[in-house]
Parts: structure tokens; C-alpha cells; sequence
């Protein structure tokens, strides 16, 4: 197969396909060669990364990550993304194994925040407190002069059981509480925009999504940054 893109996925699973949803749903398509060529890595075993943000004693993921990346980079796809925010924390060393580039996609979502919200200056991250406590977004929104606005202990404690009590333990999508969430982050936290910083919440908005406010979903701009990548190089080949 030539002209394909890889994604690292299955951290988890139902996030992972709800990524290829909206892929497939978002791409222009009226026969089966319409679609993009694509690999899907759902490595489901992959420690947890926030687990061993939180505490380095637990199992790493960054040797089941890069061994994907060395693997799939034989097969010279054009570019990977990677369906999983906290991983994102090892971004450099999985970039330095390879020569084929991994979008970023914390660093895309504050692109997207900037284009479609010039004007906001408060933008709050929810997610795995691994993410809202590692810099994964602090640091890209710090250079776009964007104050950071983190949840409180209890809009975490709240976020955590949406990830991972509900959604990676019983596959349940608690609408109700995802919108408390969000609106407690504006609410209470005086966020203009809030960025779902977990592909879990990425599934939630897809399954109960919240209209009122305005979100920057990590997982769909990331959806269409491939539709972008991918369109190019179609056109250019």
C-alpha cells in the first residue's frame, strides 16, 4: 500500500474508533476509493500514561510507543498520529526514532484555539491528571500567551471517574456529568474555551456532545488535521 498514514491507537479502544468515525464520516466519499489508505495500530496493552505520569514506579508505555513507531516506520507511511493525549508527553523521543513526522496534537488544538477564538485569552484543560498536571498543553499554550486554566480537585476527581470508571470500565458515557464538567470549568474556573484533553472526553462529545460552550476537541481537530495531511498527499500523488 502507498500513500497512507499510521495511527497509534487503542489508548483506549472506544476513543480509538471513535476517532476512525469521524474520519470516515468526515471524508468525502462516494465509492470505497474515496476513503483514505490508512494503518491502525489498536495496541490496547499499552501501560497506562497517566498512571506512570503520576507515579514512575509503575510500568512505562514509552517502550511499547516507540517500539510501534520503529515498526511501523519500516513500512514508510506518510505521517502518524497518535489517538492518545497523555502520550503526547513523550513526544520528543518518539520523534527522534523516526524520520516520518508525528503530528502534535496538543500543539494543533492550540492552533485551532487561536484561529477560531482570537480573542480568548483563558482557556481551561480537562483530562487524565496526567495530562492537566504535566505540561502537555501548558507548554503550547504558554507560547501563544494563553492563560492556563486547570480544574479544581473536585472537577478532577469528577473528570476521573468520567475516564476512567465509566468510559474505559464500562464503556458508559455519563452526558450529564460530562456537561457538569465543562460548565463548572467556565463556571467556576472563568474558562472562555475548554480543551477536551483526553480521547475519552473526545468519545463523550461525540456520544452527548455539549453545544452551549465552547470546546476544542483534541481528538476531532485531530481528525481533521489527517483529512488535510492525507487530501495533500493524494492530491500530490
Amino acid at each position: 500500500m502507498k500513500d497512507f498514514f499510521t495511527i497509534i491507537g487503542g489508548m483506549g479502544t472506544p476513543a480509538t474508533e471513535s476517532y476512525l468515525r469521524l474520519l470516515n464520516k468526515r471524508t468525502p466519499a462516494h465509492q470505497d476509493q474515496d476513503y483514505f489508505n490508512y494503518v491502525l495500530v489498536n495496541h490496547a496493552t499499552v501501560p497506562d500514561r497517566s498512571t506512570y505520569l503520576m507515579d514512575h514506579t509503575q510500568p512505562s508505555p514509552l517502550p511499547d510507543l516507540l517500539e510501534d513507531i520503529k515498526q511501523q516506520s519500516q513500512l514508510n507511511p506518510s505521517f502518524f498520529v497518535i489517538a492518545c493525549n497523555t502520550a503526547h508527553y513523550f513526544y520528543d523521543e518518539l520523534q527522534a526514532v523516526t524520520t516520518v513526522p508525528i503530528v502534535h496534537m496538543p500543539r494543533e488544538t492550540v492552533k485551532y484555539i487561536k484561529e477560531k477564538y482570537p480573542n480568548v485569552k483563558k482557556v481551561g484543560v480537562i483530562g487524565t491528571k496526567g495530562t492537566t498536571t504535566d505540561g502537555i498543553y501548558d507548554r503550547e499554550l504558554i507560547k501563544q500567551n494563553l492563560e492556563v486554566i486547570k480544574p479544581t480537585d473536585q472537577i478532577q476527581k469528577l473528570t476521573t471517574k468520567l475516564i476512567f470508571e465509566d468510559i474505559k470500565n464500562q464503556n458508559y458515557v455519563d452526558g450529564e456529568l460530562f456537561h457538569e464538567i465543562v460548565k463548572q470549568m467556565v463556571q467556576k474556573q472563568g474558562a472562555e474555551v475548554v480543551i477536551l484533553g483526553c480521547t475519552e472526553l473526545s468519545y463523550a462529545q461525540e456520544l452527548a456532545p455539549e453545544l452551549e460552550i465552547p470546546i476544542a476537541d483534541s481528538q476531532s481537530i485531530l481528525v481533521d488535521k489527517s483529512i488535510e495531511l492525507a487530501t495533500k498527499l493524494r492530491k500530490n500523488n
